[in-house]
């Protein structure tokens, strides 16, 4: 059984092709939804979510904030500023309140990795992962395959490259895991301080020349350099890092014509692409932000036990049947 249909979403390593499916085509049918001059739909009303951000966010705990509301929930939000955490609560004792609280579900974002794993252990309740670690971000990686399947179709035989800091990207980590089982064919590119030294476990080719890496691709990833995580320097300056890394329009001429552009955010504009090739028609950056709600929903939907059944009438006026 995959995490995913045992009510948690703790990572995209693991799941299989019809998993993810389910997910995208649930998620076509909140996209409608949140297009609606009237986004709010009673799906989970009575239900109640905890957002425990131990770790500092805006668009994916906005993102999931939104899709909550839009799916008429109860939201309680936490930060760590805010937490008894801050005060010397464990983690253990933090469950074991959400617990005594009648929480339905539990949306948490960490720095240590495996934090949602020892929660799913722990509480009886749902658990989703906003990203731990160095570990997954499972709903950014979801929320790229929807944006990726409504530009592509079928990711079969698509050449997708990921650029940047691959060793702190949990982005790259579900990213990898999910397009590959959708069928796409992904490399890395990065120079070698900022690859991970696990990546012999990763289904993916590996490069350190990023000319070579986007010769013909279909997509090209760019991730954000992630100073804060960084112990020391990994590479001499951010020009130098630009000059050999860099996304610029020069570049993009390698990839294959028509090849989007993706970027988990926040964008430094400069750093990883210059911010011509940002706005340029060829970039989903936007489309990503608009599609995470939609696909939080579906994630909401689906771990809180609403079922599949309702997949059977997505093509109803008004999407998941009665239920929206």
């Amino acid at each position: 059984m995959t995490e995913l249909s045992s009510r948690h979403l703790l990572g995209l390593k693991g799941l299989n092709y019809d998993d993810i499916s389910l997910v995208l085509d649930v998620a076509s049918a909140f996209r409608e939804v949140i297009e609606r001059p009237i986004r709010t739909v009673p799906t989970l009303r009575g239900w109640t979510v905890a957002n425990l951000f131990f770790e500092s966010s805006t668009r994916t705990r906005i993102s999931f904030e939104l899709a909550e509301k839009r799916l008429s929930a109860d939201v309680v939000n936490l930060s760590a500023p805010a937490s008894s955490a801050s005060k010397g609560e464990t983690l253990k004792d933090t469950a074991r309140n959400i617990e005594a609280m009648r929480i339905d579900a539990v949306v948490v974002r960490h720095a240590a990795s495996g934090v949602p794993h020892f929660l799913a252990d722990a509480v009886d309740c749902t658990v989703i992962s906003a990203g731990d670690g160095q570990h997954e971000h499972p709903t950014q990686g979801l929320l790229d395959l929807y944006t990726l399947h409504e530009q592509l179709g079928d990711l079969e035989g698509k050449r997708i490259v990921i650029v940047g800091d691959v060793r702190h990207s949990r982005v790259a980590r579900s990213g990898i895991w999910g397009m590959t089982t959708m069928g796409a064919s992904v490399a890395v590119c990065a120079p070698p301080t900022l690859l991970p030294s696990d990546l012999d476990a990763f289904p993916v080719d590996v490069y350190n020349n990023v000319d070579e890496a986007i010769e013909g691709a279909d997509v090209i990833y760019t991730l954000r350099i992630q100073l804060e995580r960084q112990q020391g320097a990994l590479f001499p300056s951010i020009r130098e890092y630009m000059a050999m890394y860099g996304i610029n329009r020069s570049r993009l001429e390698r990839a294959r014509p028509g090849c989007l552009i993706m970027h988990p955010g926040p964008i430094n504009r400069g750093w990883e692409l210059d911010g011509d090739v940002a706005d340029d028609p060829q970039s989903v950056i936007l489309p990503q932000v608009t599609n995470g709600v939609a696909v939080r929903m579906a994630v909401l939907y689906l771990t809180a036990g609403r079922g599949t059944s309702a997949l059977q009438k997505i093509g109803e006026p008004r999407g998941l049947g009665s239920e929206i």
